[in-house]
């Protein structure tokens, strides 16, 4: 699968056995650097995996995910102040980034790297697929990558080339998303019309039938992202910023 058009894009987590050369990736990584950062401080660090042992020790802590030990390259995508805050006392500057705004500032520029990365894989011919789990081990994270205070991980991203096409994934229309001037808030028709493509895809029924729900919504609420869990690691995460010097203010 070979496109450039962002239309056809989709999440690829089956991957071929066939290597992403140090070259393509290098050429890859220096466009994503080339992303806006906010202050052009690049508060981020990029952490690249290709050794399978280390895939391994990673893998439990994104659930055992097949794509993380299966694809060529794994990059875990990093909120950094420790690099900017060591440049600063290194030149008679105090810096003031023990703090969760300086936290948000460098996950929003870390985020952005790693989307810019990934448009800059797929134009290639390469797939990539995000990892929503990274925030929920982060501490163990931390612990396998080495991390030092004043760096986060905030994503992950597995990367090679795709050895599947599989079906997009749905989208709600523009509409539902896009707000023109200043916000407009939904009504029930707007939610019922909005959401209406989701719920009545075969897929989505499965996942209601499978999971004896009476709606979609209930999918969500009930077993993918339960409120005890949404809370749990909240904690955890909220524990790992303090740990790495980011709620000291």
């Amino acid at each position: 699968m070979n496109f450039k058009n962002l239309l056809d894009r989709r999440s690829i987590r089956k991957y071929s056995g066939k290597p992403v050369e140090d070259e393509l990736l290098n050429n890859i990584l220096l466009k994503a650097c080339r992303t806006s950062t906010t202050g052009n401080m690049q508060v981020y660090s990029i952490i690249v995996i290709k050794d399978i042992e280390k895939k391994k020790k990673l893998s439990p802590f994104h659930f055992n995910q097949k794509m993380i030990t299966e694809a060529p390259v794994v990059l875990t995508f990093c909120a950094d102040f420790n690099r900017f805050s060591k440049w600063c006392h290194q030149n008679n500057a105090k810096p003031g980034y023990d703090n969760f705004l300086s936290f948000f500032t460098a996950a929003i520029d870390a985020l952005l790297v790693a989307q810019t990365l990934c448009i800059a894989a797929e134009s290639e011919g390469l797939g990539i697929c995000y990892l929503g789990t990274t925030t929920y081990m982060a501490h163990k994270i931390i612990e396998t990558l080495k991390l030092p205070k004043g760096v986060v991980p905030v994503t992950t991203v597995t990367l090679g080339w795709p050895d599947e096409e599989p079906e997009q994934l749905d989208r709600l229309p523009l509409e539902a998303v896009v707000h023109k001037e200043v916000y407009h808030d939904y009504y029930t028709p707007d939610i019922e019309r909005f959401y209406r493509g989701k719920e009545e895809r075969s897929d989505s029924q499965q996942f209601v039938k499978e999971n004896n729900k009476e709606t979609l919504a209930q999918v969500f609420t009930d077993v993918r992202y339960k409120k005890e869990d949404n809370v749990y690691f909240s904690r955890m995460f909220l524990q790992v910023l303090k740990d790495q010097g980011f709620m000291e203010q």
